[in-house]
């Protein structure tokens, strides 16, 4: 039996949702069991059985992408089943069927849902792809599509490396306009390692929570699992190097 997180949050029945843990698949280690990575070095046929042990999971054919830690985002339909993976971070779609799929092992996977149902999305929210806008541009794109407006959606925010262990240099600050001689101690707390250099602990879900807010999303939930601190539940990159993939899955249901 798949390993699976069930998201809490404000989205319609009409919304299916699915976000995978480690466990419950074919892989052997270090990408035990359920990792749906393509490009980590497992083997391709655990890697297929994976990925269709989630599609049976599912009520839905998902789309798989191919990220860059950009933020592309397309829309797709049912004619994308065959055409995938595309090149992009996000992905939206009005159509029922089909599943928005993101990978993850520490950026942040975001789901987004309209209130009715009737268009959903997922984000791939790395620290470079929320500093180049992902969320804001997957927004504007799920709702300009669908005639929707940004206090029409809801979000969900899935399992990243935690505010007490993503430690960043000021090269992260400046991506977000922080300054680091005084930064937003609320979204990167001061550190210095014992060498004397200095870092920040930088809040992923804090910054994705900032830029849904500032682009007009009233509710966000989740946002509290660490995939570093929770090794037998998370693939977590930033703890391992060789590791395997979650995936974040939205849908539609039919109508």
């Amino acid at each position: 039996m798949l390993s699976v997180l069930r998201p809490e949050w404000g989205a319609p029945p009409s919304v299916g949702v699915f976000m995978s843990e480690r466990g419950g698949g074919v892989s052997t280690a270090p990408w035990q069991s359920l990792n749906v990575g393509t490009a980590v070095g497992d083997e391709p046929a655990a890697v297929a059985e994976n990925r269709a042990r989630v599609a049976a999971a599912i009520d839905a054919l998902p789309v798989w992408l191919r990220q860059v830690h950009g933020s592309r985002v397309v829309r797709i339909g049912m004619d994308d089943v065959d055409r995938q993976p595309f090149e992009a971070d996000a992905a939206w779609t009005d159509q029922a069927g089909v599943a928005c799929t993101v990978q993850v092992a520490d950026c942040l996977p975001v789901l987004l849902a309209t209130r009715d149902g009737r268009a959903v999305a997922a984000a791939h929210a790395g620290w470079r792809g929320l500093a180049a806008g992902v969320l804001q541009n997957t927004l504007a794109a799920m709702c300009r599509g669908s005639g929707h407006s940004p206090s029409d959606v809801v979000a969900w925010l899935g399992p990243c490396i935690g505010p007490q262990q993503f430690e960043v240099g000021a090269d992260v600050l400046r991506a977000f306009d922080a300054d680091p001689q005084a930064p937003d101690a609320t979204r990167f707390i001061s550190r210095r390692r014992p060498d004397g250099e200095q870092r920040w602990l930088a809040n992923l879900p804090g910054l994705a929570r900032d830029a849904l807010h500032a682009a007009g999303v009233e509710q966000v939930d989740g946002g509290r699992w660490c995939t570093v601190e929770e090794s037998s539940r998370f693939f977590s990159f930033r703890r391992d190097g060789r590791t395997g993939r979650l995936v974040a899955a939205i849908w539609r249901r039919g109508d």
